[in-house]
């Protein structure tokens, strides 16, 4: 459809993944393959997703990829607030990448909402 490298909300979901591919490098070890592994996988699907809609040749194709990228967004604010919970990430680091993830979510609702059709 278009170039999703174009839009804000990739270019903030991708950010994000890249926040939290570092922060989750000083996670323990023996979460590389559980809770680690979740999070980077989470946090890539947002922008992941985001592309492969635009890369769709239509609208009801992008809005269904549009709402995975908001479940993997609320995923990711669940393994935010479960790593704080474990002591992997300090609650400022929570904090900072939950807020993070809270505007793109929002970012990605309002586009949603521009290009959906009206309802018959």
């Amino acid at each position: 459809m278009f170039d999703f490298k174009k839009l804000r909300i990739w270019q903030e979901g991708y950010q994000l993944t890249l926040s939290v591919y570092r922060v989750t490098k000083a996670f323990p070890k023996d979460e590389l393959f559980g809770l680690t592994s979740q999070m980077r996988r989470s946090s890539a699907s947002i922008p992941h997703n985001i592309a492969e809609g635009c890369g769709r040749n239509s609208v009801p194709e992008l809005l269904r990829f549009l709402v995975i990228a908001m479940g993997s967004a609320s995923e990711l604010e669940s393994q935010l607030l479960l790593s704080e919970g474990l002591g992997f990430i300090t609650p400022e680091s929570a904090a900072l990448l939950i807020d993070d993830v809270i505007r793109l979510r929002k970012m990605i609702i309002a586009y949603y909402k521009t290009i959906k059709p009206p309802a018959a």
